[in-house]
């Protein structure tokens, strides 16, 4: 799909119909800036065809707004983690995390959504989640000096998780928590996801409070999905090491392989990396996959690069208009799909 601008009227009068057909109460884009970034889009594509636009926020969101003509709310909830966090230091009357050595670091709690999307089940009948970015982030999580530390039921995971067992953990967690299917037994032991928790008992327990917590607070026959990952293009080192994007064109695909791929290791392989793990996390749920990263691996070109108004290359998030047009235009064939359908 290409992105036309002579079309965009037409696109955005069948999006915002589309999006009105799934929802009585809008859609919410809950996850990082890249959510951010196709939130936007939306928005932007929407006002061409709806000038009657009140801004309004549903409880913990970022921003919002309501398009008049149509009724049609959308929203943002910013979220890094989608798993609530905040700085942790060391008691001084110790711990079993102290007694480990650990200092400070970042207490993630994998069973507690962030207050900025918890209310957004109980109002949104859409729901667009990403997460990704920031797990990796180690300017922010440092491994060492700050590591994430992770914790059910207001008890540390000891042993300490990796990040990527953490990640996976906790994203299966949040996606039994949006799932809406009220006679699963998912806490058998035939669950494909037991393998990534630490222990059976934990997910059995932890389980049972998360589908309580969607059933009553989540809108039935709700459409819940999960995007991929959105792909960085630097070149020659990364944000913060003089990486750059500055081309002119899409990638050819020798060119895509040698920057994502996993078996050869590729300089920005974390995107593939990250939906291997999503894929497995959400196993047996009702998501959808809004799978955006291997089209968008090619348009290295479409990045802010020089022009984001950084002291470093924005190779990151998105040009508009652009790529994540694109991916609104396949949410929006997601949706109709799901019409036919039913």
């Amino acid at each position: 799909m290409q992105y036309t601008p002579k079309a965009m009227p037409a696109r955005a009068i069948r999006g915002a119909e589309e999006v009105r057909r799934a929802s009585t109460c809008g859609a919410g884009f809950v996850g990082d800036s890249l959510n951010r970034n196709m939130f936007v889009s939306l928005f932007c594509a929407l006002k061409r065809v709806s000038s009657e636009v009140k801004k309004w926020r549903p409880a913990g969101a970022d921003r919002g707004f309501t398009f008049l003509h149509h009724n049609l709310t959308i929203a943002y909830h910013r979220t890094n983690l989608l798993a609530r966090y905040g700085s942790w230091s060391a008691n001084a009357n110790g711990g079993e995390l102290e007694s480990l050595g650990y200092k400070e670091g970042y207490r993630v709690d994998m069973d507690i959504p962030d207050g900025t999307w918890a209310n957004a089940p109980s109002f949104h009948d859409i729901l667009i989640f990403n997460t990704g970015h920031w797990w990796w982030a180690p300017s922010k999580f440092d491994p060492v000096k700050s590591p994430m530390l992770f914790f059910e039921r207001g008890q540390p995971v000891i042993p300490p998780l990796p990040l990527m067992l953490g990640w996976t953990s906790s994203l299966a967690l949040f996606c039994f928590s949006c799932n809406v299917r009220k006679n699963s037994d998912i806490s058998s032991s035939s669950s494909p996801l037991i393998p990534y928790f630490p222990s059976e008992r934990r997910i059995q327990s932890l389980s049972k409070s998360l589908i309580l917590f969607v059933e009553k607070n989540m809108h039935p026959g709700g459409l819940k999905f999960f995007r991929t990952q959105s792909p960085r293009h630097f070149e020659g080192g990364d944000w913060d090491q003089g990486g750059s994007c500055l081309r002119l064109q899409p990638l050819l695909p020798e060119q895509v392989e040698e920057l994502f791929s996993i078996k050869n290791n590729g300089t920005n392989v974390e995107s593939r990396l990250v939906n291997q793990h999503l894929f497995k996390a959400i196993e047996g749920s009702n998501f959808h996959i809004l799978d955006i990263t291997h089209m968008t691996e090619f348009r290295a070109d479409a990045h802010p690069s020089t022009a984001g108004g950084k002291r470093h290359d924005d190779c990151m998030h998105w040009c508009l208009p652009g790529i994540t047009d694109t991916w609104n235009d396949l949410f929006i064939m997601h949706l109709n799909s799901i019409k036919v359908r039913n």
